[in-house]
């Protein structure tokens, strides 16, 4: 009878710790998406190649993945090439970096890495090539050496609603615009109402940062016009601007947006998961 109330009372602890973790999970994704900003989902890209499983390729882009988690810990920046110039099968070598906004603290700066290599295997399963933007920070990797190469092709915009009439605030924005056009890095840059930031990966000379830059703001003004707020990503730089720290999210739900609550309802449902089999194994032993 004694052991019978005390697998009872096991298992009612287990269930309550089950659920209860499971509750804070799923509710703190459905009140914020994530847990700090930094977190935010922006876009990422995919390769159409794909590599085999168990091949020399992944267990290359484990060890990459696993370098990057650790050095964001400790800079902001960092880039990798593993198995160039080695025995390694030219198919299985790989280049990646990560880097992090230039406000982000490096505590924050880990936590967004790592929530971003946790989840560019869920985006982009397989892929030979593949980045993943978020708030904070960007990873990406590649079999071919994209390392300190110039590219400015467009990889995601968005843009708020249109600004009609109003002389004070395009001038405004022009001067931002004009401020983080010679920007080296990352910079913020405010006029009047109007705010804005942009950032060049740290594998770029500073003349390709300003070529970049200067792609990413002639893009900001052709794609998004008079827009009260705008955002262009380029794939080695991107500059944003607001007004009034106003942007409505709402003018452009776009997919990539859906992508990112989605990607994160995942994570949530496989740590949930993983938890309760956890729990359920030492509730057999226990009554074992």
């Amino acid at each position: 009878m004694l052991r019978s109330l005390q697998l009872y009372s096991t298992r009612q602890t287990i269930l309550a710790l089950t659920l209860s973790s499971l509750f804070f999970l799923f509710s703190s994704l459905s009140s914020h998406g994530y847990p700090i900003k930094g977190h935010i989902f922006i876009y990422a890209g995919c390769s159409q190649e794909k590599y085999q499983p168990s091949s020399p390729f992944e267990g290359n882009l484990n060890s990459l993945l696993a370098s990057v988690v650790s050095s964001s810990a400790q800079v902001s920046y960092n880039s990798f090439a593993i198995g160039n110039g080695s025995s390694t099968p030219p198919e299985a070598t790989i280049y990646g970096l990560h880097q992090c906004r230039g406000d982000l603290k490096i505590f924050d700066c880990s936590k967004c890495v790592e929530s971003a290599v946790n989840q560019i295997g869920l985006v982009c399963p397989y892929a030979y090539g593949a980045s993943l933007q978020l708030e904070g920070c960007y990873i990406r990797y590649e079999h071919v050496d994209f390392l300190g190469k110039l590219d400015t092709g467009l990889r995601h915009s968005k843009c708020s609603k249109s600004v009609s009439n109003d002389v004070e605030f395009f001038k405004r924005r022009d001067d931002v615009l004009a401020d983080l056009q010679g920007s080296i890095g990352f910079r913020v840059s405010s006029s009047g109402l109007v705010q804005g930031f942009a950032q060049c990966l740290g594998d770029l000379s500073p003349t390709d940062c300003s070529s970049c830059l200067a792609d990413a703001v002639g893009k900001l003004k052709t794609v998004c016009g008079s827009a009260a707020a705008a955002d262009v990503f380029l794939a080695q730089c991107y500059a944003r601007y607001w007004a009034s720290g106003y942007y409505d999210s709402s003018s452009d739900s776009s997919s990539e947006d859906q992508v990112g609550k989605t990607v994160a309802i995942i994570v949530g449902v496989l740590a949930g998961v993983a938890v309760l089999i956890v729990l359920l194994s030492v509730c057999r032993k226990a009554m074992g």
